[in-house]
């Protein structure tokens, strides 16, 4: 598992894609299917994906069948819904999610933006789900064999 960082427009897909040979198989945190997430190469606007986890209703579609949190064979879609406001529960959540990811794909791309700085959000939601991109990132280098910054295109190694 690799995980890129870095601010927003700073060319981390490209140094991904560059660096590592991946020119296809990536999928977009923005919109793609939960699941997806098991079998692509690489993952970017993962942060964009964490969002989409705060928002999420307790039961999911996914690939057309009913998911429920009943159903842990199903995957992380069956309990995909990231308890953001609830500090100690994020937590768990976020090393369960990263553990999770670790087990179904080891060799993912993980790129996502780094949140944590400039201005604190107004919006309570908003700075949630800054923290939960945070913690699921912090668990996600835990287990990456790599962690590149990326800045102006340039990544330094971090691990």
């Amino acid at each position: 598992m690799r995980l890129i960082i870095g601010g927003a427009y700073q060319g981390k897909l490209d140094y991904a894609k560059k660096t590592y040979g991946i020119e296809d198989g990536w999928i977009d945190g923005r919109d793609c299917g939960w699941m997806e997430i098991t079998t692509c190469r690489g993952i970017h606007h993962f942060h964009e994906y964490v969002k989409r986890m705060t928002q999420a209703e307790p039961e999911m579609r996914v690939g057309g069948q009913q998911m429920t949190e009943a159903e842990p064979d199903a995957g992380w879609a069956g309990i995909f819904r990231i308890a953001a406001d609830d500090l100690t529960l994020l937590e768990e959540q976020a090393h369960d999610f990263s553990a999770w990811l670790f087990q179904r794909n080891p060799g993912i791309t993980i790129v996502s933006n780094e949140l944590g700085y400039g201005i604190v959000p107004m919006e309570k939601t908003d700075r949630l789900w800054r923290e939960a991109v945070g913690r699921i990132c912090t668990c996600l280098a835990a287990e990456a064999d790599e962690v590149v910054r990326v800045v102006c295109g340039i990544g330094v190694r971090l691990k």
